[in-house]
């Protein structure tokens, strides 16, 4: 008899130790890089110790094409239990009830009171439900080298939109160099939008009947300003496919002098430039002084038809904690979510001082996209890059392109107003 007590026991054991080894994770990267990449393996290495039996499996899309990818598996039913979600995709997945509601985990969170209020807010963007955590925050800021303005004679980094045009004509005239690494392919609508809004003196993207100001004459001046810069060869001919890997590259590289970017570009930059060498300022103002630099997050999402829940909120619980955070963050470059990451010295690193000094100036307006809306995710990934480049190749012109954005986001905003009355 107690030899099968035994053997019953031992069986028992066997099988809920199958059963924990079959608890298997599904955790899809789509901002990739190598850094990230090995950084989150080490995160995930982490939460699997502290979860014996379960296992995670990454899987990284190159940024470029993460979108129609991502698309694709979640059309063949190949959802993952977590992924990481940019802004611009989030009302898309969760509007369409594809994504779990974290907040009932969150009011058990021994942590949830560390999220800084920015944070709070954007996971809340759709139906202010916490659809997603944000784990960072992307504020644009320009990047400038110091060794090309001293070779081409600019004094100091430009402060306006006409300063900035004139230091990219002067650094474009030497032999080999260009004044602006231009973002023409994928993600590359935050040039625009910032370039419009700073030329037209305004963030708002649409009028209250719901009409997108984009084809509005203030707009057209900023987007007519970088199709101007590329035409005038300010910025390298192919640039107009360049994603963020080749602008990064450009700037490191010393082929181009200035760049639009967020702090993750430090990564790259920092391992190749000395830190003398290149300086972090301001996004330059339009005429009325002022100036709309973007800014964007991304985080961590549930998808709803998870099939072990609980495992899946604790790898978002490890990937979001002080430690895991911190860690990713470090390697992102992303400006913290946690208040208590505010403090850690790697912030009060010189390197961090443009993104600060930026978010102190009356005069800047952080900017956010509207991600709110489910037709943004295609706008951003595909609209904008075929038609961008068709202006900057010549195709259309720059009014035209105006006109279709606006075309297709007021349809999109008065679909949204009326879902609301």
């Amino acid at each position: 008899m107690f030899k099968r007590l035994i053997a019953a026991a031992a069986m028992t054991a066997l099988l809920a130790g199958t059963a924990l080894a079959d608890t298997k994770l599904k955790l899809v990267e789509v901002i990739t890089s190598p850094e990230r990449t090995e950084t989150l393996k080490s995160i995930v290495k982490g939460y699997e110790a502290a979860n014996p039996g379960t296992s995670v499996e990454i899987i990284s899309l190159p940024w470029g094409e993460a979108f129609e990818k991502f698309a694709t598996m979640v059309s063949a039913g190949e959802t993952p239990d977590v992924v990481e979600m940019p802004d611009t995709w989030l009302a898309l997945y969760a509007g369409h009830g594809m994504l779990e509601n974290l907040e009932p985990y969150l009011a058990k969170w021994d942590q949830a009171s560390d999220l800084n209020d920015r944070a709070l807010e954007f996971g809340r963007t759709v139906d202010k439900t916490a659809y997603m955590l944000p784990y960072g925050f992307y504020l644009r800021a320009m990047f400038y080298n110091k060794k090309l303005f001293a070779e081409a004679g600019v004094a100091e980094p430009p402060k306006t939109l006409d300063e900035f045009m004139e230091a990219s004509k002067k650094v474009s005239a030497l032999p080999g160099k260009y004044g602006y690494c231009l973002r023409g392919g994928p993600g590359g609508l935050n040039g625009w939008v910032m370039f419009g809004a700073t030329a037209a003196g305004s963030n708002q993207f649409f009028k209250e009947d719901g009409t997108s100001t984009f084809a509005d004459a203030g707009w057209v001046k900023g987007l007519t300003f970088l199709v101007d810069l590329y035409k005038n060869g300010y910025a390298p001919k192919d640039s107009v496919n360049w994603g963020f890997n080749e602008i990064v590259a450009g700037f490191y590289s010393g082929t181009c002098a200035m760049l639009d970017q967020d702090p993750d570009a430090l990564i790259a930059i920092a391992e190749r430039m000395k830190p003398e060498d290149y300086g972090i300022t301001t996004m330059p103002k339009g005429p009325d002084g002022k100036t709309f630099p973007t800014i964007g997050y991304a985080g961590w999402s549930m998808f709803a038809n998870s099939k072990d829940k609980d495992a899946a909120w604790k790898l978002i619980a490890t990937l979001e904690g002080k430690e895991g955070n911190v860690a990713w963050n470090k390697k992102t470059g992303a400006l913290p979510a946690l208040k208590s990451a505010e403090n850690d010295p790697f912030y009060g690193s010189p390197q961090f001082k443009g993104w600060f000094a930026e978010l102190a100036d009356k005069d800047v307006f952080p900017t956010v996209m509207p991600t709110y809306l489910p037709e943004f995710a295609f706008f951003k990934d595909s609209l904008v890059i075929k038609t961008s480049q068709q202006a900057l190749l010549g195709e259309i012109t720059p009014q035209e392109l105006g006109q279709q954005w606006a075309d297709y986001l007021t349809k999109a905003q008065q679909k949204f107003l009326a879902s609301k009355k």
